[in-house]
Formats: structure tokens, C-alpha cells, sequence
């Protein structure tokens, strides 16, 4: 006979159930009726002025331990001025790739970073041929940014390179000579940086992501770890310009692919996209202090990691984890717009100089914040995190919790859409993890309660024992 306590445990068990296969319906849903076929790939958005020139855009995708996942793959792609697909370019050779920053060379090449199995393969690719010039590859991990200085020299932001028998970082950045196979020049960050910064030494220290030329003397340099942007003078070797500070995120915050521009009265100008700000950012340097000048982007961009000023005033924005890539007027309207799936990383519009060349903001007699109007707003690459990032910032704004809730808002929206299937939503991931929590709950719980009818059991055979003994 079932005792009532058997009978509660019973209802318990058929409600954990309930609920779980009912937070786990929305994905089950979800993967019966994707069709691939319909899914957003590679297509243009809001096109209301064609572009000057072609646009080549280098797409990160998602690679884990060697293996790139079909749904979201590394490649280059190259766009026409009104939005046409003109060609696509993988390569898994030497192992699965990244590809990161991609350059129009003098000659008209495109100079390509593309780390792979730990190392970095560098490669000059002709657009109209699809093959590669020359490349080298270097024992280098994860190289997100390199430039052309000319006379086959290559500056090369070296990341992520930890000396273990040390316990220091020995992050760089060098220039390699292709004529003679030699690092020319090299210079280390701890060499000019607290060993306490960013919390101390560790394996990406740094994570310096950018590396520019300015003049022929200095290199405009991105510590993004260290949310700051520098200029450093090739000879002296020391730190002239410094835009932000460690942990200052009201200037920046882990920022990506920072230009140096200067007004038409020479003042020096730095355009930047603040990653995890969300946003696009403008700096002036006035009576010695940097003042932002122009801001767009805040709460439509989701982790913006490249932005160019064209020649014709706007500028070109890469815009990660909304997957595209668009073109905005100095006060935010979208002209040109494409989606390229699975985080783009940078974008180079063919016809210019490899980093921003156009005029400052204030030139432009448009300083301001502004918000990205015109957009097509689609979904490539399913962007489904967005509502719930949302929908925690919205919780918790005006709290005291509302500044660790967009930190965990902002690394959710960062983080799932690489690991999630392709066919799942944001919203679906957030009920499949609470089934899997409540699910997990649920089996600690049975593991208790049959751990203590064990021992209960146990205890009652030795005490029979005992008691036929006697």
C-alpha cells in the first residue's frame, strides 16, 4: 500500500517533469520546424546610397578546439557596392581557421591575419584569383591584427604570449622583414606597464587586438585588456598619447581597431569602436585632455569591433554580434548595410587606405550622440540573446544590482551566440538552461533521499543482526 509520503513524492517527481519537458518544449519546437533553407545567411539590409567601391569583410565563426562548426564559418567575403555577394573565401589547410584583420595592400592585394591550430598563417590573397601571393606562418597564438609598413616589412600584434618558466607575459608587438625572415623591432608591454595592471600577469595579459601605423615613426597600438588606447614612438620606444585607463569604462571599455585622424587645425583625433560599451566613440585631444566628441551606436550595436571613417564623412562599422557590417552618416543613419553570419571582425572598403581616412567629426560640424536609425534590423545568424539581455538590463535598471546584472547581461549576449545551436533562439537557450538547473536540482534531491533509505536500510539489517544474535 502506498503511503502518503510515497504518494507526495510521486506528485513532485510528475511536476519536476511537467516542467521541464515544458521548458524544453520552445527548443524541441524550435528544431523540428527550422528549415536551413530558410535560414538568414550572407544579404544585404537598408541600401539607400551604393558604396564607392567593393567591401571585403574578414567573419570569425566559430571554431573550438580545431573543429569549425558548418552553421558558422570563418571566411572572407566580398560585397559590391550595392549590396551583391561577389565572392566568399575559406581554408581550413594547417587546421580550422580564424580570420581576422584583412588589409588592402599598395598594390592591391588584400594582406590577411588568420590564426590556426595555435599558430598565425599571414597570407597575401588576390581578390580576383582567390590565391595566395606568399604567406608565412609564425608561432604566434591568436593574432588578431597586422599592417603593412612597407619595404616587406609587417608590424604584428603579438597576444597571448605567456612565459611559462617566467610567470610573465612577453606581449609585443614586432616587425618581421619578409626579404630577410628577421624581427626587426619589438616591443614589450611590461616593459612600460605595472605587472599589477588588469589584475596581474596572466596567459592574455593584454589581448592587444590592434596594431596601425601613424606617420612613418609611430604605431597606434590596443591593449584591450587594459581599455586603453596608445601611440608609441618607434624610436624612443616610449608612450607619447594615452586615450583611457585601466578600468575607466566611462572613456572605454575593451575596445577594438582604434584610427588616428587629425582635424583640419591638426588636432589629434582618435575614432574608436568601445566594444563593450556598445557603441562608437570619437576623442579629441583639447588643452591636453581628450574629450569625446561624437558617440553612436549606444543600445542598438552589440560589440561593434571595427569602425572606419570614409572619405565622404561616414563611417564604416563592424557590428559583431548583430552580425553585419553597415555604413552610417554622421548622425547614424544607416546607408549601406550587409549581414555577414557568425561575428565579423573587420571590414575593409576597397579603394582606401587600410585604416580611417576621412574627416573628424568636428569637421564635419556634427559632434553629438547619436542613436542607428534606417537599419533593416534582420536576424542573421540568429541574434536571438538580444530580448533576453534586454529584458535583464530592464529588470534591474535603477537597482542596486543593475551594474553586476549588465556585466552578466552584456557576457551572456558576448557568449551564447557562438555555443548555441544554430536553430535555437536566445529565449529557447534561457529555458533549456533552467531545465537543465531544475533537472539537475531535482536529481541531487533523489540522490539524497535514496542515500538516506540506504542507510536507513543498512541500519535496520545490522540492528536484525544483532537482535538474532542475542
Amino acid at each position: 500500500m502506498r503511503t502518503p509520503a510515497r504518494s507526495r513524492a510521486t506528485a513532485v517527481r510528475l511536476v519536476v517533469l511537467l516542467v521541464v519537458v515544458g521548458l524544453l518544449a520552445p527548443a524541441a519546437v524550435s528544431a523540428l520546424t527550422y528549415d536551413p533553407a530558410e535560414a538568414t545567411d550572407l544579404q544585404q539590409g537598408t541600401i539607400t546610397d551604393p558604396a564607392n567601391d567593393s567591401t571585403v569583410i574578414s567573419t570569425q565563426g566559430y571554431t573550438f578546439r580545431g573543429n569549425t562548426n558548418p552553421k558558422k564559418p570563418a571566411r572572407l567575403v566580398s560585397v559590391d557596392e550595392r549590396g551583391d555577394l561577389e565572392w566568399t573565401h575559406d581554408d581550413t589547410v594547417g587546421g580550422s581557421a580564424w580570420f581576422f584583420d584583412v588589409d588592402q595592400m599598395p598594390n592591391g592585394n588584400l594582406l590577411v591575419s588568420s590564426p590556426r591550430a595555435g599558430d598565425t598563417v599571414l597570407f597575401e590573397l588576390d581578390p580576383d584569383t582567390r590565391k595566395r601571393v606568399w604567406q608565412e606562418r609564425f608561432d604566434m597564438t591568436d593574432t588578431h591584427d597586422v599592417a603593412y609598413l612597407g619595404d616587406d616589412r609587417i608590424a604584428i600584434a603579438n597576444m597571448r604570449e605567456w612565459n611559462e618558466s617566467a610567470g610573465v607575459s612577453d606581449d609585443r608587438i614586432v616587425v618581421y622583414n619578409r626579404s630577410t625572415g628577421e624581427f626587426t623591432w619589438e616591443w614589450y608591454f611590461r616593459n612600460h606597464y605595472p605587472a599589477s595592471t588588469d589584475g596581474g600577469y596572466s596567459e592574455d595579459w593584454t589581448h592587444v587586438n590592434d596594431v596601425d601605423p601613424v606617420g612613418d615613426d609611430r604605431l597606434l597600438l590596443s591593449p584591450r585588456n587594459f581599455d586603453q588606447v596608445i601611440l608609441v614612438d618607434m624610436e624612443s620606444k616610449e608612450i607619447v598619447e594615452r586615450l583611457g585607463s585601466d578600468g575607466d569604462y566611462d572613456v572605454l571599455q575593451e575596445q577594438h581597431n582604434p584610427d588616428w585622424l587629425e582635424s583640419e587645425n591638426g588636432t589629434p583625433t582618435i575614432l574608436v569602436a568601445d566594444s563593450e560599451n556598445n557603441r562608437v566613440v570619437e576623442y579629441a585631444k583639447e588643452d591636453g585632455e581628450w574629450v569625446r566628441t561624437w558617440e553612436v551606436g549606444t543600445g542598438s550595436l552589440n560589440w561593434p569591433r571595427d569602425a572606419d571613417r570614409l572619405e565622404n564623412g561616414n563611417t564604416l562599422i563592424t557590428d559583431t554580434l548583430n552580425h553585419r557590417v553597415m555604413e552610417v552618416t554622421p548622425t547614424g543613419e544607416v546607408v549601406w548595410e550587409y549581414y555577414a553570419t557568425w561575428g565579423p571582425y573587420d571590414a575593409e572598403r576597397l579603394g582606401t587606405p587600410p585604416e580611417s581616412s576621412g574627416p573628424t567629426i568636428r569637421d564635419l560640424n556634427a559632434s553629438g550622440s547619436y542613436a542607428i536609425t534606417g537599419s533593416a534590423n534582420l536576424t542573421a545568424g540568429g541574434n536571438g540573446s538580444v530580448g533576453f539581455e534586454g529584458r535583464i538590463r530592464a529588470t534591474f535598471a535603477d537597482t542596486p544590482l543593475e551594474g553586476p546584472m549588465n556585466r552578466f547581461a552584456t557576457r551572456w549576449a558576448h557568449v551564447t551566440p557562438w555555443l548555441r545551436p544554430v536553430w535555437m533562439t536566445g529565449w529557447d537557450l534561457v529555458w533549456a538552461i533552467g531545465a537543465l538547473l531544475i533537472g539537475l536540482a531535482w536529481a541531487g534531491g533523489e540522490l539524497v533521499v535514496h542515500r538516506r533509505r540506504l542507510l536507513a536500510g543498512g541500519r535496520r539489517l545490522v540492528s536484525g543482526v544483532r537482535r538474532r544474535r542475542r
